[in-house]
């Protein structure tokens, strides 16, 4: 198990949103945190501490007024850590080499993934053949829809047909090198994990998979690494000291490593 720092972009600032708030009719979200500092500040300082695999998350859609200004900040991030942060948030197959070149270690892809509700394997296996499988991440967010983990795509706004389940999993490892998958319902809101999602992904071993969504303190992190069986890494936002949050860092670490 280990920690993953986020860098969650939105019209141009560095914030912790709640997750299912966010729109892009007006690009608008409920607002956790926004911060002072550029991106570029936070980068520099998980590259002082050590701390690889973070994301870059550029929240706001291509067309969006504020775009440019969120992908300069992403940008300024991932040369301030060069191969030490992954960048996702509209990215595909003609764009991604521009992240990598960028200094990202690994684009995060959704929605260019998936259409009208179901996987396109055609760009599945471009965005694969363009990067590589070793510099690709799926990011799989999901949220619950009548009992079931379905996978969401658009900012997490749109529901796909696609069930998040261990043939999944399986399914898409053989494209990937790595997982990103946010608990939506929960993200941003920093009132618990989401255990039976945990507890799936800890069945699974094939490739490193990243949980992110509602841990809120270092029991949910002890939690998390009991019901994931140590094999699910974490990213913390809105509960993180440095997003305004009464998580320490380092404690975080800390507890970790026990």
């Amino acid at each position: 198990m280990e920690f993953r720092p986020c860098i969650d972009i939105h019209n141009g600032k560095v914030k912790q949103i709640v997750g299912s708030s966010l729109r892009d009719d007006g690009d608008c979200a409920t607002e956790n945190f926004i911060s002072r500092h550029d991106a570029a500040y936070f980068a520099r300082l998980y590259q002082e501490r050590g701390i690889r695999g973070g994301h870059v998350i550029l929240l706001n859609p291509t067309e969006s007024i504020y775009y440019e200004a969120t992908k300069r900040q992403a940008v300024s991030a991932l040369a301030a850590y060069p191969g030490g942060l992954q960048a996702g948030g509209g990215i595909h197959a003609e764009n991604a080499a521009a992240f990598l070149e960028a200094g990202a270690s690994h684009v995060i892809v959704t929605s260019y993934v998936f259409r009208d509700g179901q996987i396109a394997y055609g760009n599945l296996e471009r965005i694969c053949r363009e990067v590589g499988k070793e510099r690709l991440v799926l990011d799989l967010s999901c949220r619950k829809k009548d009992g079931t983990y379905y996978i969401v795509t658009d900012r997490w706004q749109k529901y796909t047909d696609v069930v998040l389940d261990r043939k999944t999993l399986e399914f898409f490892a053989g494209f990937c090198s790595e997982f990103l998958i946010h608990a939506v319902d929960v993200e941003g809101k920093a009132e618990g994990i989401e255990t039976e999602l945990v507890a799936l992904l800890g069945t699974f071993d094939r490739i490193p998979v990243t949980y992110a969504g509602g841990v809120r303190s270092y029991e949910d992190l002890r939690l998390l690494k009991e019901t994931g069986h140590g094999r699910v890494h974490v990213t913390i936002g809105s509960a993180l000291d440095l997003f305004g949050g009464s998580m320490e860092l380092e404690r975080i670490l800390e507890t970790i490593r026990l």
